[in-house]
């Protein structure tokens, strides 16, 4: 696992503060690790030769009782978590409890899943796909949009932030310790509890990132009702549909938001942050939930040329 991020899998399934759902039968699961990065030899811009390092990225093959569903490629920072809260987002399972076993095994590039009662129509309900924006080209199964309008999110009282709040959020996540500050090139995704930190995970893709977030809170029983989603990655319709599955009511982005992802968000009550980072955002939709805390508008600076030439002269 990464440095400075929660264990994943410690006290799974045991609930420990307000907002928390009853715990599940938790499915066995391999905790299968690996080095998230590896040095290579650069050629810089001055001539010279030196090392830097680089994420691994790997296919998963995700296996379900024996049936191939799909390759993933991932970084591989939490590939249990990441399978289960594909499925979970896929709508094909629950719950964790519809899962006996996660089996990973990188040696083969595969996550083997046995559920207990197996996907019902699990063929017709993976038929159509959808290739989505997602970094690496995510897919999404075609039903997925189904049930979007059955979705209840807290109300605007019960679910809300305050702009001193998002400003903790965003010097927490630019503190943070990641393998993109150390090697670029991936999508963080974190979740909070006002703003307290919760989890952290990174993956090539954000939407990856997100289902192992989804994972962890199936498997620990972690409601959404009064949290935040943190991605570094853009706000597509995707990442909107994740989240409000996951019952969180509030997103913000470092990126910004595309027209899909906002009539989605809009059209469910969500609140949308995108630009955000170090104090400066954009709140696109979900004022309600927004306590607003202006800061005073910085004057605008004038950059005037300076020029050695006599204006008289020509």
């Amino acid at each position: 696992m990464l440095g400075a991020i929660p264990d994943p899998l410690e006290n799974a399934a045991v609930p420990q503060a307000a907002g928390h759902l009853p715990p599940v039968a938790m499915p066995r699961m391999t905790q299968a690790g690996g080095a998230l990065t590896r040095e290579i030899e650069i050629l810089d811009e001055y001539g010279q030769r030196r090392s830097i390092a680089i994420p691994i990225e790997r296919p998963l093959t995700v296996f379900v009782d024996k049936r191939e569903l799909v390759t993933l490629m991932t970084l591989g920072s939490a590939p249990e978590l990441l399978v289960l809260g594909y499925l979970i987002n896929q709508r094909l399972i629950a719950s964790p409890a519809d899962v006996e076993s996660i089996t990973v095994d990188w040696d083969v590039s595969a996550a083997a899943v046995h559920t207990r009662v197996g996907i019902e129509h699990m063929e017709a309900r993976t038929a159509k796909r959808v290739v989505t924006t997602g970094c690496g080209q995510g897919t999404v199964f075609g039903d997925v949009m189904a049930g979007l309008e059955a979705i209840e999110l807290p109300s605007a009282a019960q679910a809300r932030i305050r702009q001193s709040t998002l400003h903790a959020v965003l010097e927490t996540m630019r503190q943070q310790d990641s393998v993109h500050r150390r090697a670029g090139s991936v999508h963080g995704c974190a979740l909070f509890k006002g703003a307290e930190l919760l989890m952290f995970v990174e993956d090539v893709g954000r939407h990856n990132a997100i289902d192992a977030i989804a994972g962890w809170m199936a498997l620990n029983g972690v409601g959404g009702g009064d949290k935040l989603f943190y991605t570094t990655g853009r706000l597509t319709s995707e990442m909107v549909m994740k989240a409000a599955h996951m019952g969180v009511p509030i997103i913000v982005s470092r990126n910004g938001v595309t027209q899909m992802g906002h009539d989605l968000a809009s059209g469910l009550g969500m609140t949308l942050f995108g630009r955000a980072s170090n104090r400066h955002f954009l709140c696109y939709c979900g004022f309600d939930r927004f306590d607003s805390e202006p800061e005073p508008m910085r004057p605008t600076v004038r950059v005037v040329s300076s020029s050695t030439e006599n204006p008289a002269e020509g």
